[in-house]
């Protein structure tokens, strides 16, 4: 991906900027949506077809994980190693996604566009989250 393209996105061309703007929009989403499932998680539970059990676990996860990548936002200048484990955890989340749609969910319509669309943005953040790291190791 492009420094320019990442520019575009973010509204700046400073990487280390870009790359905590991309780690803080992770972080807020990622911790809107586990406060939900946790909040809601029966109600969400029966729109997504989702257990309301797993979904309260899946939301306390998802609230502290998203806390921790706000944590790294926070930073001035974000270690690398922290970075790349938000990617790769990134990574992992949205192939555990596909592949619990695949083997082992069965949601309802809303659930299985639910859990696509979740898996898609979160790779998303990891494809913005990598480029941009690339890009402070040559800024």
């Amino acid at each position: 991906m492009s420094t320019t393209l990442l520019a575009g996105i973010s509204r700046t061309t400073k990487p280390q900027i870009m790359l905590r703007r991309f780690l803080a929009v992770d972080a807020v989403v990622t911790g809107a949506n586990g406060l939900a499932y946790a909040a809601v998680s029966g109600p969400l539970g029966r729109l997504l077809g989702v257990d309301a059990t797993l979904l309260a676990g899946l939301g306390v996860f998802l609230a502290a994980y998203g806390l921790a990548v706000g944590l790294l936002a926070a930073r001035s200048r974000p270690p690398r190693a922290g970075v790349t484990l938000v990617v790769d955890a990134n990574i992992l989340w949205s192939l555990l996604g596909v592949a619990a749609l695949a083997l082992w969910l069965d949601p309802t319509a809303v659930g299985a566009v639910w859990t696509v669309l979740q898996a898609l943005t979160v790779a998303g953040f990891a494809v913005l989250q990598w480029s941009t790291l690339r890009a402070t190791a040559t800024a």
